[in-house]
């Protein structure tokens, strides 16, 4: 069930309203300050890849403690890191060496063996989601996260995925970082996101549901839900879906923006 309804004057003002803020935001200006600038960086596919998913992965807390540390990351990997996991060069890591926060090298060795796994039946990550069919799922990104957790799990001979690298509760989590990768990875704007992805469409992306994202989403009525979870991604999303059945989480900049703060919603709607 939406939201709302769909014919009514709400719907359409609250689309003109989210329409103008993501014209707005989604602008090159955007890049300088969020961690999508770092898989940017590159044209390798596997480059790209494995800095998207990364710095995805560590994106929580302060944005600009984020990008450096994202900078660290890319540092540690020489700035190639298709090579660096190629090499198996993380092995070499100390596991007690701090990345962000609470992810240490220890869980980047396991991100990327299993990343290291996938290349070595796969051209690309891209790759190994068209072949195992992941658009066909109603939640492409829940699917990708299941069958990226079992391949990490193999590759660390380990009963279960590292959940600092991927979510485990995969019918409850809002799965907010991967949604963040794969808005960068699959939309084609030519703006901000990359779009180098051809195995999920754009009209197939859930929202990334952030602290940011959620309470804008109720100060705008588009949920009365109170947890950013799975339920609750999915209800926004299909609301936007309704506005832009092609492109749903180009709502993301708007909806993001706002929520940091960029303008008041009682003033402008």
């Amino acid at each position: 069930m939406l939201a709302m309804d769909t014919n009514s004057a709400e719907f359409f003002r609250l689309k003109d309203f989210l329409d103008e803020n993501a014209a707005r935001i989604n602008s090159p200006a955007f890049i300088a300050n969020d961690p999508v600038q770092f898989p940017r960086r590159f044209s390798n596919i596997r480059d790209i890849e494995i800095t998207a998913f990364l710095s995805a992965t560590i994106a929580w807390g302060n944005r600009t403690m984020i990008c450096r540390n994202c900078e660290k990351l890319l540092s540690i990997m020489d700035n190639r890191p298709a090579d660096f996991v190629d090499d198996g060069a993380f092995e070499d890591l100390p596991d007690d060496f701090n990345i962000h926060r609470t992810f240490f090298a220890r869980n980047l060795k396991h991100f990327l063996r299993g990343i290291k796994a996938v290349y070595s039946r796969y051209p690309s990550i891209d790759a190994f989601a068209k072949a195992h069919n992941v658009a066909d799922n109603e939640a492409p990104a829940w699917m990708l996260v299941h069958l990226l957790s079992r391949v990490m799990a193999e590759a660390n001979t380990a009963p279960k995925c590292d959940s600092r690298c991927l979510p485990g509760n995969l019918d409850n989590t809002a799965l907010k970082r991967i949604n963040m990768a794969l808005r960068w990875l699959v939309r084609r704007d030519g703006i901000v996101d990359i779009g180098i992805w051809n195995s999920i469409s754009p009209a197939q992306l859930y929202i990334p549901l952030d602290v940011h994202v959620g309470d804008t989403a109720r100060a705008l009525n588009m949920t009365s839900r109170n947890a950013n979870d799975k339920r609750t991604v999915f209800e926004i999303t299909n609301l936007l879906r309704a506005m832009r059945p092609d492109d749903p989480v180009l709502y993301d900049y708007a909806l993001f923006g706002i929520g940091m703060g960029e303008k008041a919603l009682k003033s402008t709607l």
